[in-house]
């Protein structure tokens, strides 16, 4: 992955951002870069805003998010907004998005191959949004944002870098619904979030 330098700090207002974002939608929506473009029912860009400063990303969309086309529905979705209310933001105050852009058949982990492929929305998507923190979701997200092989353990503990952005880790929500003994971790990550936002 190539460093760029950082973001400036102010980001585009919900105009401007769908403006920036449109050409990169439509790149992104006649993406056939790989072969999972054969199988989508629809592309999951992300959704959202610029005006908190952060972005969060997951892995990739699972079925309802390939039926629907949106990030971060269903129970998964579910427990993302309250882990969000609880720190003082709704699902609208932040820009949601995926390392792929296209479901992986029966919703497994994405191949590097089909992520370098998405790397460059991803990127552009970045640019356009200028977040003042990247919050990756699972593991999976974790790692193709920071290189290396650090456990979820390491990474949840420290704070990275990807493209010049602030970037934390935290459990995915589906994980989280797996396994609930991690909430109270996930509930402690969303509040060094909170201030690292200044909330």
């Amino acid at each position: 992955m190539t460093e760029m330098c950082a973001s400036p700090a102010v980001a585009p207002d919900d105009a401007a951002l769908a403006h920036l974002l449109a050409p990169i939608r439509a790149r992104a929506m006649a993406c056939t870069a790989c072969s999972l473009h054969a199988s989508r029912t629809q592309v999951v860009f992300g959704t959202g805003s610029a005006r908190s400063g952060l972005l969060i990303i997951g892995e990739a969309p699972g079925a309802t998010e390939d039926a629907t086309g949106l990030p971060f529905v269903g129970r998964s979705g579910k427990l993302l907004s309250q882990f969000l209310g609880g720190i003082g933001l709704a699902r609208e105050d932040v820009f949601i998005a995926n390392v792929l852009k296209c479901r992986p058949p029966a919703n497994r982990a994405p191949k590097p191959e089909e992520a370098r492929a998405c790397a460059p929305l991803l990127s552009a998507q970045i640019e356009a949004l200028r977040p003042r923190i990247i919050l990756a979701l699972g593991l999976s997200a974790a790692r193709w944002l920071i290189p290396g092989k650090a456990p979820m353990s390491v990474l949840r503990q420290g704070e990275h870098s990807y493209l010049g952005t602030r970037t934390l880790v935290t459990f995915h929500p589906a994980a989280i619904l797996r396994n609930p003994n991690n909430r109270g971790e996930a509930e402690a990550d969303f509040a060094r979030l909170a201030k690292l936002l200044g909330r």
